[in-house]
């Protein structure tokens, strides 16, 4: 395999393939800071043949069955069409898997249309605390669920990326029909992952669940300030009671068999005042080998469709972008989207929003 990107994330997804060695070989890095590139490759102690400063140098010179990439938004199209000209066989980089409806609706077709099994990284399914939260629910603990629940602190597409993914999850992969939505506050569409500086989205899945998302400074908070980062939740209703989970590694819930008392587990999570312990130890030994893991599985057998697959990180995508639309254009957006129909939706919210004082 071969990776564009050793920065912190990149760190994080080359560490993961380096720990999978009896799934994947390390062909080449590519990195257009030198200097981070020749650290990471020092650090572990890696020969410099692998490194590169030009992904189409490396992609065709190593012809990789994987290629990875951690990089800044705005790169994802150009690359996913590198894969496509250098015959890659499995492709995984981050979230959000665009910056539009039509960017995101061209990485799943070329997908698609070159047989690339292609995964975005919402790797927060492999904490313990949302795992035990959906196996509580799969296993009818809370009843029959009617309605779902998702906060963050962070905005849109930092975490309301991954959260819209873990509702889809958590709700067996049924697709929604329709979304309405509200959002305002251009601030954050400066940021290099534009958003609203706050969205509001309602939506309504196929088998008849309802699902509330809201992302950015007016969500609710669940924890200290300091906590920012891992300050969200998904929480899932049912007939007779209810669970959650964050991705601080919490976990509680009221069931069938609790009598009306709250059952609660505390995983490993990120302490915020000893950065790059904790959280991003465990991303690193734990979620993104496993992760990882899957997607080695996928290529292996057609069968083991990884859970974080494209088609499913693109109808999230649909439903954010709907939710935007729906709170421009004032009116329900039903879906699919058709992305002929829309242009770049970041752009106007640029021009249309007003500025807003964020307090709260």
């Amino acid at each position: 395999m071969a990776q564009v990107g050793v920065g912190h994330r990149g760190k994080i997804h080359a560490n993961a393939f380096l720990q999978l060695s009896d799934r994947f070989q390390l062909v080449g890095l590519c990195d257009l800071l030198p200097d981070k590139l020749e650290e990471y490759v020092t650090d572990k102690d890696l020969s410099g043949d692998i490194c590169y400063d030009s992904a189409e140098k490396m992609l065709a010179e190593t012809r990789p069955d994987v290629f990875c990439f951690c990089t800044l938004p705005e790169t994802r199209l150009e690359l996913v069409e590198l894969a496509a000209k250098y015959h890659v066989k499995g492709l995984a980089f981050e979230k959000p898997m665009a910056t539009s409806i039509s960017e995101a609706h061209a990485i799943r077709e070329i997908c698609r249309e070159h047989g690339i099994k292609t995964v975005v990284s919402h790797q927060h399914k492999y904490l313990t605390s949302h795992r035990r939260m959906k196996q509580t629910v799969d296993d009818g603990e809370i009843g029959e669920v009617d309605r779902i629940e998702a906060t963050c602190r962070a905005h849109l597409s930092q975490l309301g990326t991954h959260y819209i993914d873990y509702i889809i999850w958590a709700n067996g992969g049924h697709k929604a029909r329709w979304v309405i939505g509200h959002v305002h506050g251009p601030k954050n569409l400066e940021d290099s992952h534009p958003s609203p500086d706050y969205m509001f989205g309602h939506l309504l899945f196929e088998n008849g669940i309802r699902a509330t998302l809201e992302c950015g400074y007016l969500s609710p908070m669940h924890m200290p300030k300091q906590a920012f980062w891992v300050d969200n939740r998904l929480t899932m209703y049912g007939t007779h009671g209810y669970a959650w989970a964050d991705t601080d590694g919490r976990f509680a819930a009221v069931t069938r068999t609790s009598n009306g008392e709250v059952i609660s587990e505390n995983g490993p999570g990120y302490d915020p005042d000893k950065p790059g312990s904790g959280w991003s130890t465990q991303q690193s030994t734990t979620l993104q080998p496993a992760y990882l893991r899957e997607l080695a599985d996928w290529l292996d057998d057609d069968s083991q469709v990884h859970p974080c697959n494209v088609d499913l990180a693109y109808h999230g995508y649909e439903i954010l972008e709907g939710v935007c639309i729906s709170a421009l254009e004032k009116r329900r957006v039903d879906l699919p989207l058709d992305p002929s129909q829309f242009g770049d939706i970041n752009e106007r919210m640029r021009n249309e929003l007003p500025e807003v004082e964020i307090t709260g």
